[in-house]
């Protein structure tokens, strides 16, 4: 924590130049390994739903501290039910605290309303207390519990919707 208000600004992924920074910052801090082709599946379809958030030095250099992918498509339930799906956030741990993770998803979440979202999922381990705080504090509510998730079958997630 550099400052005690930092300037932050959110932007929407610009392509390939960002492709770094959002890899860095899933990378490091999210537990499930990512390979490039799964950035790409999100990045390359819904980059409209993908924002970078920046600090601004007090020399005007930006440093990205944290990130929001997600996906808004068609749901299976029914034809024309168009879900949002936030797929991946990490916020550095230098920046945590700050309201940028809260800033992220609200960004994203307009952004799947304004294109027809009816509801909004995303699955979070059910360990991670700050990231179950943040999203309830967000009006998301805990729908199921998701057991062998992923391939390795160690982490049981809470599924959640808003």
């Amino acid at each position: 924590m550099t400052t005690p208000n930092p300037k932050v600004s959110l932007r929407v992924y610009d392509g390939a130049p960002s492709l770094p920074d959002v890899m860095r910052l899933i990378e490091t801090e999210l537990s499930e390994p990512y390979n490039i082709y799964t950035y790409r599946y999100f990045l390359h379809q819904w980059p409209h739903l993908c924002f970078l958030a920046y600090v601004h030095d007090t020399q005007g250099k930006e440093t990205a501290v944290g990130v929001i992918i997600g996906r808004l498509d068609r749901h299976m339930r029914g034809a024309r039910l168009w879900r949002g799906y936030i797929a991946m956030l990490s916020v550095d741990p230098r920046w945590r605290g700050y309201g940028i993770g809260a800033q992220l998803i609200r960004r994203a979440v307009d952004e799947m309303v304004q294109g027809g979202a009816a509801e909004i999922v995303l699955e979070t381990e059910v360990d991670n207390a700050a990231a179950l705080r943040l999203y309830e504090r967000l009006g998301f509510l805990r729908e199921k519990r998701l057991y062998r998730f992923y391939l390795n079958g160690g982490r049981v997630l809470d599924g959640m919707i808003l």
